[in-house]
């Protein structure tokens, strides 16, 4: 009894814990996966959220998983919990992140994201090297998996000697195709206010065979390119934001094209465009009287005053929509002329009204699968010749809870942290997933959770959407 219980203190004593502030969707198979590892890797997990009856059903019950209530806005709770772990997962949102980053540099803590390294977040790098911390940010779906698939090719091809001339790179978070049941071809797996907002509040650039190129919110959705996925079909893609910057991170500063997009069904971007034209989804004001608006009055409001037509004419005309076009069923699918359905916000703005339309519209059902897409393109020249490597990965949801979502966001942040906790990932400071020592066994570890990339070698074809020349 004495070696029993002498055994069983020596386990506690050496119990790494692991804070996981967040238990939302995107933390499903995150939270599962260090569960079954909690036993063999001495984990003990705390499970923090606004909603605590949400964070007591994402530890199954698990023994060495603990399960509070946690504002984060309370700085003494906050800080407290935070003083408790080895090691802290912030799944909060992104602007959220930086108290939680200035605390763990407080109380010596690594600290584990998969969002965007923020300005702010940034400015802590060097205070982080000094003690030795690991910041790791960008570690979830796009941005991670896109960072560390993309330099696993890259170092490839300059360790043979050859040098990159183009990158291209494109992520979908789709409908898997047997859930695939609306015109848009197009279900939320993710924050549907990120989706209605994509494209806003700048101009996206890039640079193609040499020129930079700018393409601004109101064309961003017509400029799209045409990529296939074999077994899966065509999909078209939308520049993001800014792929400049993704050239010093990748070491491709002399590079002639980097070009970074997002990926959705052929057909959905035209039409979308159609939404942004309207005004459906400007931000930046409210609507009088939104709270007693119908879908049909929210339509209308966009649309120029006529004492007779209706509002399904006037916004054919307004669009130039034919009455055949595949268009106007997208439309009416959406019940935009719906005189009975009302959003009941007040005071929204025209993207929050849109948001509430979409949202009931293009919910996955619980039968539904999502799905994840992601494509690279390495244009690279070896031995005076120009070569092509296509790079593709789809993985699919198992259901509700773990969706192709919290697969492909969740398990990179959880395998991650448990790389730092072991010792195996050692570079201090804030960062991002591109070097060697946390791509490769991610990368690899990943395959077994049928997040799979195929390479291919194909002829190269340069930078070739739908423009020509330059």
């Amino acid at each position: 009894n004495i070696c029993l219980l002498s055994c069983d203190f020596y386990r506690k004593t050496k119990m790494r814990n692991i804070l996981i502030i967040g238990a939302g969707r995107s933390a499903s198979s995150l939270i599962k996966y260090l569960l079954n590892k909690a036993i063999t890797e001495d984990l003990h997990l705390t499970i923090a959220d606004l909603s605590l009856e949400l964070a007591k059903k994402k530890t199954n019950n698990h023994p060495n998983a603990t399960p509070i209530l946690l504002d984060i806005s309370n700085v003494e709770n906050r800080q407290k919990e935070i003083q408790k772990a080895d090691i802290v997962i912030s799944m909060l949102p992104a602007h959220l992140h930086i108290e939680i980053a200035e605390d763990c540099l407080a109380f010596n803590k690594h600290m584990v994201t998969a969002s965007y390294i923020s300005p702010k977040m940034q400015e802590l790098d060097s205070q982080a090297k000094e003690k030795g911390l690991i910041f790791m940010n960008e570690i979830g779906l796009d941005p991670g998996i896109d960072h560390m698939s993309a330099m696993k090719i890259i170092d490839e091809i300059r360790e043979k000697g050859g040098k990159m001339i183009q990158f291209e790179s494109f992520c979908g978070g789709l409908v898997a195709p047997e859930s695939d049941t609306n015109l848009w071809n197009y279900k939320f797996s993710w924050n549907p206010r990120n989706v209605v907002l994509a494209g806003q509040g700048g101009v996206s650039k890039f640079i193609q065979e040499g020129k930079y190129k700018y393409i601004p919110y109101n064309k961003l959705f017509r400029r799209t390119e045409f990529l296939e996925v074999e077994g899966y079909g065509r999909f078209e893609g939308y520049a993001n934001r800014d792929s400049l910057k993704y050239r010093s991170i990748y070491g491709l500063d002399d590079i002639l094209t980097m070009y970074r997009g997002t990926l959705r069904r052929v057909g959905y971007s035209k039409a979308w465009d159609m939404l942004v034209q309207l005004g459906m989804t400007d931000d930046t004001y409210s609507m009088e009287n939104s709270e007693t608006m119908t879908y049909r009055d929210f339509t209308n409001s966009f649309l120029p005053y006529h004492p007779s037509d209706s509002v399904e004419l006037k916004l054919r005309h307004y669009l130039k929509i034919d009455q055949d076009d595949v268009i106007w069923d997208k439309f009416e699918e959406l019940d935009l002329f719906d005189s009975t359905k009302k959003a009941g916000i007040k005071n929204a703005t025209p993207a929050q009204y849109l948001e509430h339309i979409l949202a009931e519209k293009w919910a996955l059902q619980p039968e539904d699968k999502d799905m994840i897409v992601m494509y690279h393109k390495f244009g690279y020249e070896l031995n005076g010749q120009k070569k092509q490597i296509d790079s593709s990965m789809v993985c699919l949801g198992d259901d509700q809870t773990y969706t192709a979502m919290a697969k492909t966001v969740g398990l990179p942040v959880a395998m991650a942290t448990l790389q730092i906790l072991n010792g195996n990932i050692t570079t201090p400071g804030v960062q991002l997933p591109i070097k060697k020592e946390v791509y490769l066994p991610i990368l690899e570890e990943l395959e077994s959770f049928g997040v799979i990339f195929t390479d291919k070698e194909v002829p190269y074809m340069g930078y070739n959407p739908n423009n020509v020349g330059s």
